[in-house]
């Protein structure tokens, strides 16, 4: 693995006295701090295999099993998947918003956070994402997005998919902003947005056809200012619309924690 950084330097005690309250890491973590920060740094790539055990212990000078910790360790960060029995070793796989979506989920059960909660972060979050999206866009970004508003949406309002279909264009907005930071907050909110949406469904509030118009126009208008390169006022279009969605989607339902709508 030419090009990787030598273990040694960062074994040693580096100064620090055996009275010390810091603890030294172990060799296993030492060696995943190695591989994750060739993950990190692009040397090793989403689908490459990591080399072979030999080839990793010779390399890194440790046993088999500290080999074996250091891989466990990456796969619970979901760096890399383990197929058991496999010869083929473990692969790299770059993980996306979900692996945060769940942990954070339980702490805002844990915490007693609502769907109110849930739903003002949305709209401290997207309308950034759609100034950003006016200012960076790209005309394929654009044409993406219209392409979910005029198939997708319409296909999920027809069907019992509408909570999905409205929020994947919700999520797609922050994403193609440009904003890495904005995209996976988004994108940790993201489950538990569309089970809010399915939530209010159920309570038999079932968008009519002219509050699916009304939204559409609310879509559209976003689309033509995304494409004046407008950022203000994509922002502040963007944040009315929020505010008007929450005030129908929350009436009634205003105390309703996390946990009820995560079942």
């Amino acid at each position: 693995m030419a090009g990787s950084t030598p273990l040694a330097p960062m074994m040693g005690p580096d100064g620090m006295g055996a009275a010390s309250a810091v603890r030294s890491p172990k060799t296993a973590e030492l060696v995943a701090g190695t591989l994750r920060r060739m993950v990190v740094d692009g040397q090793l790539k989403e689908g490459d295999f990591l080399p072979n055990e030999a080839e990793l212990m010779a390399h890194f000078g440790v046993s088999r099993p500290t080999l074996r910790e250091a891989v466990r360790v990456l796969e619970s960060e979901r760096l890399v998947e383990v197929r058991r029995g496999s010869r083929t070793g473990a692969r790299v796989r770059v993980p996306g918003p979900e692996i945060v979506a769940r942990p954070a989920g339980l702490l805002l059960e844990l915490s007693g956070a609502t769907i109110a909660d849930v739903s003002v972060a949305r709209s401290g979050i997207e309308p950034m994402a759609a100034r950003l999206l006016a200012e960076v866009g790209t005309a394929a970004d654009f044409e993406e997005l219209e392409k979910m508003l005029a198939d997708d949406i319409p296909a999920g309002w027809q069907s019992d998919r509408f909570a999905e279909t409205t929020q994947a264009f919700h999520l797609r907005l922050v994403q193609l902003s440009g904003n890495a930071t904005l995209a996976i907050i988004a994108g940790m909110l993201h489950e538990i947005t569309v089970r809010h949406t399915a939530f209010v469904f159920k309570e038999g509030r079932p968008v009519s056809k002219a509050d699916y118009e009304k939204l559409m126009r609310s879509y559209r208008k976003l689309m033509q200012i995304l494409r004046s390169r407008d950022g203000a006022a994509a922002e502040s279009h963007w944040r009315k619309h929020l505010d008007v969605a929450r005030e129908l989607s929350l009436q009634g339902l205003e105390d309703v924690k996390v946990r009820d709508v995560m079942g």
